[in-house]
């Protein structure tokens, strides 16, 4: 094809934009890209009772958040508007009636009922399901005076059912269908609607789409599609079905077994970059030699190659995005961290910037998620640490020799203007000897006393930030708790 690249994604705005989308969406966001075309957006909303503008929105969030920016949508413009198939209703119904003029469809005035009981005998009978073509042949005149009785219709493809529809993919070769495996499927339903097939096509031609890039559970649908455009006289475009996202059982990924929704990705503090990295991933890899899965966007680029998506079945594995997530956390600088974690903490928790920036250092190197902010750094913004001797337990001596460790630890400290890590680090560790305790069990003991857990950020570091009264309060408080065995907090 020679005219330039159009491509599209068409999500339905039902629900939580999916991961899936996104995954779809990169892929084609890279080949408009790589080839200078263009990318589109278009919200299939035929679906009345279930679309949603607030779903809308949310995909729209989430296309902006993941930098999967579109030429031409319903929050954009373009010369293809309206891009919402809700207001295209028009063109889809002038088409159904190209399609009835030319005898390539016809109009269905079968009844539920009658549909019910016909697929009621196929299944009895062991028959494939499918329409059995009971309206196919109703004259012309005889269907238009019943539509003008006002009888209800649906408006179905004529398949001739003695040939084969050939489906041309990209990345699949050839692929046949058996017209007898095609059903007269539904173009127009009873309500003025279309069904996904027709809309598909219709706007897909109306919109100038070169190149179909979807998943592969749409192979099945199109055979449909392409004797759609043989129907209209139209070519159709190249088609290049993906891969599906599995879960770990192989299975179609789904939100019973995997998170799904990309708000719950967002609200885990997984970054963008991260996660588009992984859903390249799940189909590419750029060809760098070096054998590192961590790219960004700039080298998947440059390296992406269309007929190079692999079909193996890429299975969703989240503890492998986790673990890529902070990789990227770790590509931060800390200014950057610091600016990461303020967005996603939102304003409404009044974060100190240059506190948050000291403590960036001591823990990025810590953190896969930005969710798990809070639970590296709470301690320095609480005012009260709750302690426990089951924490404490962790040092390996007893309570009344962990307070008389603690006693010690805060008459040294408080003998100087400030906590400097430099400094105080090599005068604890003399006096572990000095008490006859092993230097890990000090500062265990330490650091529980200061946190309230076993686990943290560097200790010394923590306790310049936190200040020297802070923590000696902190320390006493703790002496006290051990020595008197009554719950205390500071």
């Amino acid at each position: 094809m020679n005219e330039p690249v159009r491509v599209r994604i068409a999500p339905s705005p039902t629900g939580d934009p999916h991961v899936g989308t996104a995954y779809v969406g990169l892929f084609n966001w890279l080949f408009a890209r790589q080839s200078g075309g263009k990318f589109l957006l278009r919200i299939e909303d035929t679906d009345q009772t279930r679309s949603t503008r607030e779903s809308e929105a949310a995909i729209f969030r989430a296309m902006k958040w993941l930098a999967l920016d579109y030429d031409e949508g319903p929050d954009v413009g373009g010369p293809c508007a309206p891009y919402r198939q809700s207001e295209r209703t028009d063109h889809y119904r002038s088409h159904t009636q190209l399609l009835l003029d030319k005898g390539a469809a016809y109009r269905c005035f079968c009844t539920e009922d009658r549909l019910a009981v016909m697929r009621a005998r196929q299944s009895a009978a062991k028959l494939p399901p499918g329409y059995d073509g009971s309206c196919r042949n109703i004259p012309k005149e005889e269907s238009e005076q019943r539509t003008a009785a006002g009888l209800k219709f649906v408006v179905r493809l004529k398949i001739d059912k003695s040939g084969k529809t050939v489906v041309k993919d990209v990345l699949r070769g050839d692929i046949e269908f058996q017209h007898t495996e095609i059903d007269d499927q539904v173009l127009m339903k009873s309500d003025g609607f279309p069904t996904y097939h027709l809309a598909n096509v219709v706007d897909d031609r109306l919109m100038g789409i070169t190149h179909v890039l979807r998943a592969e559970e749409w192979i099945p649908s199109t055979p449909k599609h392409l004797l759609l455009y043989q129907a209209f006289g139209w070519p159709a475009p190249v088609f290049c079905h993906l891969p599906l996202l599995r879960n770990s059982d192989r299975t179609k990924i789904s939100k019973r077994k995997n998170p799904t929704s990309l708000e719950w990705f967002k609200a885990q503090g997984f970054l963008p970059e991260a996660l588009t990295n992984f859903l390249a991933l799940m189909g590419f890899a750029p060809a760098d030699g070096g054998g590192s899965e961590v790219f960004d966007r700039a080298q998947l680029l440059a390296k992406f190659d269309l007929a190079k998506i692999s079909l193996g079945g890429p299975v969703f594995d989240l503890t492998k995005l986790e673990w890529l997530n902070g990789e990227w956390i770790r590509r931060l600088s800390a200014a950057e961290m610091t600016d990461r974690v303020i967005a996603f903490l939102g304003p409404e928790r009044h974060l100190d910037r240059a506190l948050v920036l000291k403590i960036v250092p001591l823990i990025q190197e810590r953190m896969k998620k930005l969710s798990e902010w809070d639970e590296w750094t709470d301690y320095f913004w609480k005012d009260e640490i709750v302690l426990s001797k089951e924490a404490f337990r962790r040092a390996k001596i007893a309570p009344p020799e962990i307070a008389r460790v603690l006693v010690a630890c805060a008459a040294l400290l408080e003998q100087q203007a400030d906590v400097d890590h430099t400094r105080d680090e090599p005068a604890l560790r003399d006096l572990s000897g000095r008490l006859g305790v092993k230097v890990g069990d000090l500062f265990m003991s330490l650091r529980v006393a200061i946190t309230g857990k076993s686990a943290t950020p560097p200790l010394l570091e923590s306790m310049e930030l936190l200040g020297r009264e802070k923590s000696l309060a902190r320390i006493r408080a703790a002496a006290k708790f051990l020595s008197e065995g009554e719950p205390s907090e500071l």
